[in-house]
Parts: structure tokens; sequence; C-alpha cells
């Protein structure tokens, strides 16, 4: 699902990136890099004409040295270290130069804090890098600031993915700044989705108002660059293991299109089911997930099908975090994915709130193509660390009866396997708090729209009233 243009567009090297900008006489700088070498700046050296843009690289690694020059911190691969970096390198090459070359210089600062495999070490490999720059000379500056993580296994290569990422960073700030895609497909030129995820990139600063970052996210999983991507109901981007670190999960997937009350109360009934389970200090840091994977994000139609259609996207994060709820954007169609990925980064409780269609989904052979053992490997990664599902009735309009997790007939092959996930509480009933709610879907809401017919108001909450209003 990429843009065409970004398909066919010339890939320059790494080499060639820093050779442009150095000489591009009016970029001018300071590198500071922690934790693998300088092997951003490094590319600047090996280009001709550094001088050309490199006031100043160092490189701070003993914690002393580094607290005395940025400050301390309690931890130093974090966006807290890397905002400090920033800051004070740009201040002091504003102070030093403004008054040689403020009027024909943008003013920018590189830094990094990295944490690249050691020696006998199996730890999370991660970093975090940015830039402060200015748009125009003498104007106050704006920032870029992303998160990887690093996959290889050898140190040299962490090393060396690193050094590329940060020059494409650089490059795409400089002269990419100005498209979206392009400026984030360019982050992994010269580099493959098996070396490094960028799972964050946020900008701030006047210059870059009108940018959302809720945009710039839903980019970086379009473009494989991540697996999901995170925005808290202040609408702040995060990245995924800050906000989910060792935490219980709940998470609803949906389309939500629109947001009903019906998606509420699937989520307070897992709630107060979930919430048995856990001591009093889970409870409280249990966080709730509102998921939309991007193939609910398509537009339909002969012209627009397979592009993501932006503002339903917003309208639909506008209307969840209005509602209080954090929201997750994935490329994980496959129940099994999501399940993976959030356990990446918590040991403790998950449940995967869904209805009875959804359900029945799990129990066909297309969830699980592509698996060497089938439908079993399937649900054995599924519930591999602990996961539940919390599975919301459903109302069978035909036969007027209720559905639910007790009376659900899997397919005759697979009811013993049923019973297991049944008896082992791997799979739980929860209740529906009106009935009424199970009357309509949200394709009936969608033509009640459409018709004019004011019961929808009653169906979706007020806060998700305009976006269902965009969309219909």
């Amino acid at each position: 699902m990429h843009d065409a243009t970004m398909n066919n567009r010339e890939t320059p090297s790494t080499y060639d990136k820093a050779l442009r900008i150095n000489l591009d006489e009016e970029k001018y700088g300071t590198f500071a890099e922690i934790g693998a070498g300088q092997e951003v700046a490094n590319w600047f050296f090996r280009a001709s004409a550094t001088a050309g843009t490199m006031a100043k690289t160092i490189s701070a690694y003993d914690m002393t040295m580094s607290d005395a020059i940025y400050g301390k911190s309690k931890r130093y691969v974090s966006r807290d270290r890397l905002n400090a970096m920033l800051e004070h390198e740009y201040d002091l090459l504003v102070e030093r130069l403004k008054e040689k070359r403020g009027a024909n210089s943008t003013f920018f600062s590189f830094s990094n804090t990295v944490r690249a495999r050691g020696y006998q070490d199996t730890g999370e490999c991660h970093g975090w890098l940015g830039i402060r720059l200015q748009l125009r000379p003498q104007e106050d500056p704006c920032q870029i600031l992303i998160h990887v993580r690093l996959l290889d296994q050898e140190n040299f290569d962490q090393m060396e993915a690193l050094g590329i990422i940060g020059v494409n960073l650089i490059h795409a700030a400089f002269y990419h700044r100005d498209h979206m895609a392009l400026f984030v497909e360019s982050l992994m030129d010269g580099l493959s989705n098996d070396r490094v995820e960028v799972d964050m990139l946020k900008f701030s600063g006047e210059g870059f108002k009108m940018i959302d970052n809720r945009l710039c996210h839903l980019q970086l999983v379009n473009s494989g660059l991540t697996a999901a991507a995170m925005f808290l109901p202040n609408g702040e981007v995060v990245q995924p293991a800050e906000a989910l670190y060792n935490k219980p999960i709940i998470l609803l997937r949906g389309s939500f299109n629109p947001v009903t009350n019906l998606h509420l109360d699937m989520l307070c009934q897992t709630r107060d089911e979930f919430c048995h389970l856990l001591d009093s200090e889970q409870q409280s840091n249990a966080v709730e997930l509102c998921e939309i994977t991007m193939n609910n994000l398509l537009r339909k139609g002969d012209d627009e099908a397979g592009k993501i259609d932006h503002l339903a996207f917003l309208d639909r994060a506008d209307a969840l975090q209005a509602l209080g709820k954090t929201v997750l954007v994935s490329r994980c169609p496959e129940f099994h994915r999501i399940a993976t990925y959030l356990s990446r980064y918590t040991t403790s409780p998950i449940g995967i709130v869904l209805s009875i269609g959804l359900l029945n989904e799990l129990f066909k052979a297309k969830w699980s193509e592509g698996l060497a053992g089938g439908i079993l490997e399937s649900f054995g990664r599924l519930f591999k660390n602990g996961l539940s599902l919390y599975v919301y009735p459903w109302g069978n309009r035909k036969a007027g009866e209720l559905v639910t997790a007790e009376n659900f007939n899997t397919p005759e092959k697979l009811q013993y396997l049923y019973k297991y996930f049944r008896e082992n509480r791997m799979i739980r009933a929860i209740p529906c708090g009106d009935q009424e709610l199970l009357k309509y879907t949200g394709r009936d809401i969608q033509r009640m729209i459409a018709a004019g017919d004011e019961t929808w108001k009653t169906l979706v909450p007020e806060q998700a009233h305009r976006a269902a209003l965009h969309h219909s």
C-alpha cells in the first residue's frame, strides 16, 4: 500500500546523502552521540566537505561526564536524555556562532542515545535519535524525534544500521519534511525491516504546528516501519514500550465506524470480569486499547481502492480519545499477531474483547494460512502468554436467541478444542449490559444516518456524533 511515487523514486546512497548535506552551505550543526560509537557523524567525515556541515562532534560515554554536560537522568537511553542533549547542544551552537553565521545558516543539533549489543548482552537494543533545526535562518527551532529498535544480533551490524538511519533522518528533515510519505519511507533507505524498526516519530515546534503526529504514526504503520502505533486519550503519540510496560491490557478490535454504545458496553463488561483477576496495583495500571487495523481504514470505490482514508482515521481517533480511550492502529489482522505484539511489552494479563462473529472467524482456516501447524499453531500463538478472549454475546435476529460463549457452536471437528479453551478459561463469556444494543450493527446505524432517522443518536455516544455524520 505504498504511494506509487515512493516505489519508483531513486534512492540515494548514505554517502550521497551526507555529501549533499555537506555541500549545502546553509546547513550547519553539531553531533552528539552516546552508546554505539559516532556512527552518524562518521558518515559526514567520510564524505567530502565535512567542514561545510560540522561545527562539532562529541561523544560523552562516561555517565559522570554525560551528567556533567546534560544533567542527571534516571535513564540514559530515554526521550528525556535525548531532549536534554538536543537542547544543550543547540543552545551552545547558537550562542557561539549566531553573530558569525546566524544570518545565513540554518543551525541544527543532531543527537542520539542508544543501547546497542554489549559483551554477553541479551537485552533489548534500541535508541532515541533526534534533530533540532531551524527551518529558516534566525527562526526559532523545530524538532523531530524517532525511536528505533535495533534488530541485528551483532554489535557491528547495529552500529552500521544506526549510522545509516541517523543520516536518513537528518536528510529527510532537511529535504522531505513537506512530504510525509516520502519522509517516512526514506528513513529506511539502505536498510531492511529485519534490521531496524521505527516505532515512534514526533514533530514539534511552531514550524511543524500543522503536522498531526497521529498521521505520522499512521504512515509508519502503513509503510511497514512498525507493526502498530499508539495514541493516548490526550492525542499524544507514545512509544508502546513506555505506555504498556508490564501493564495489564484490555484490547477491543473494531472498525469503530461509528463508535457505538455497544463498543463501550463491551469494554465495560470486560473490565468488570478482567479486574477480578488482578490485584489492586494491577487494576490501577490496567490499560484499555481500542485497536483499528489498517484494513479498516481503506477507502472504497474504483478510484480510491487501497488508499488510506486519513480523515476517517482522525475522526474515529478523535471520537475514541474524547471518550478517554487509548487508540492503537496496527497492521496485524490475525489475532495471534496482535497477541504476540502486545506480549512483547508486558508479562501481565492480556484480554482481547470480541464478538461472537469474530470468535466464529477464528475457527476458519484462512486465519492460519501460512502456518505449518495450521489452526492449532494459530491458537497456540494466540494463547502462548496467558492471554484470554472475552466474548460478548450476539442476538440472532432470525432465531430470536442470544448466542453466547456458553452456547456457541464450533465446527464439529473442533468442538473438543473449544471445550478445552472454555474449561481452562482461555475463552470467557461476558454479559451484555443492555440487550437493546444488540439489535443494531454499525451498518444499520450508517443506514439510519443516511435515511435521516434520528434513532442513531441514541446508539452512538455524543462524543462520536460528528465522526459518525462525516463517514455515513
